[in-house]
Order: C-alpha cells, then structure tokens, then sequence
C-alpha cells in the first residue's frame, strides 16, 4: 500500500508539533507522554520518507539511528583498531590574523 506523500507530509509535522507540545509541558526526565510523542514522530518521519521514495524517487537528507541499545555509547570503551590517528588537538597551531 502507498501513501500519499502529502498526507504523510501532514501527519509528520502534525507529530512535530505533539511531540514539542509533550517536551514542552513535560513532567520530569522520564515523562512517558515525551516518549510516546517520540515513537509517533519516529513512526511518522518513516513513512515520510518511504511515501517519498515510493512516489517521487527522492529521499531526506537525513535518517533516524537506530534504537537496538540506547547505552551503547556509554559502554563503548574502543579497542586498537578504532584509535584516532590524527593530531592532537593541543599540537595544533590556530591560524594568524592580520
């Protein structure tokens, strides 16, 4: 089934706006109004773009992450292969003016 890019259009800002409504009036850190308005737009955002490319062979320029593990950042400690071998931010001169 297709939908209409326009009604899709429609219905992600419809969950923009929800989802600002709930942030803004929001009831501490883990409001769940917060996270349902989140999984709407997310929902929304998906269909947009799947409604674009199916009618108009076009994309976002954007995409959402992927949710598997929300603390994966957090537990990420890195290994040899994914050292940043670039310089260091200190040894680097910043430019002279004038």
């Amino acid at each position: 089934m297709t939908v209409d890019p326009r009604a899709a259009l429609d219905r992600l800002i419809a969950s923009l706006e929800a989802h600002y409504t709930a942030v803004e009036s929001k009831h501490g850190d883990d409001d769940p109004a917060v996270d349902d308005a989140y999984d709407v737009l997310a929902d929304a955002f998906e269909v947009y773009d799947d409604a674009l490319g199916t009618v108009h062979g076009e994309a976002l320029p954007f995409y959402l992450a992927e949710d598997d593990d929300e603390d994966e950042d957090d537990d990420w400690e890195g290994d040899a292969d994914d050292t940043y071998d670039g310089p260091d931010l200190e040894d680097v001169e910043e430019p002279r003016v004038g």
